[in-house]
């Protein structure tokens, strides 16, 4: 059971890159505002748009809006990113293609309503 990947993540250490915070929408997400944190999240140009933690809750944006296909596409990529271990909401530190995979299960089933939520 998946119960949010809404994610603040702050980058575990990666090869050059020391620990960028990266924005992906947690407070719009945990509000369940999901065309607010769509919008947000599609307009950043601060070249993560690939990371796994953007990825997956922009999924899990437009999996709850109802764009089942475009949520299924953002969730392979993340499964098929780099790998960073991410802190969900509930202070767990789950590996990113972990949280995406489940995500896409959770997709499969219908379970959006509920997702696991990744902080940072």
């Amino acid at each position: 059971m998946i119960t949010s990947v809404v994610a603040t993540m702050l980058l575990a250490q990666a090869a050059g890159s020391g620990s960028d915070r990266i924005e992906v929408a947690y407070d719009e997400l945990s509000a369940n505002r999901n065309a607010t944190a769509i919008s947000k999240m599609e307009r950043i140009d601060d070249g993560m748009e690939d990371s796994a933690a953007r990825l997956i809750n922009l999924g899990i944006a437009y999996a709850r809006a109802g764009d089942t296909d475009r949520a299924r596409d953002l969730f392979t990529r993340a499964a098929r990113a780099e790998r960073y271990d991410l802190e969900t909401a509930e202070g767990e530190w789950v590996d990113s293609r972990k949280l995406a995979l489940q995500a896409l299960a959770s997709l499969d089933r219908g379970d959006f309503h509920t997702v696991r939520t990744a902080s940072r």
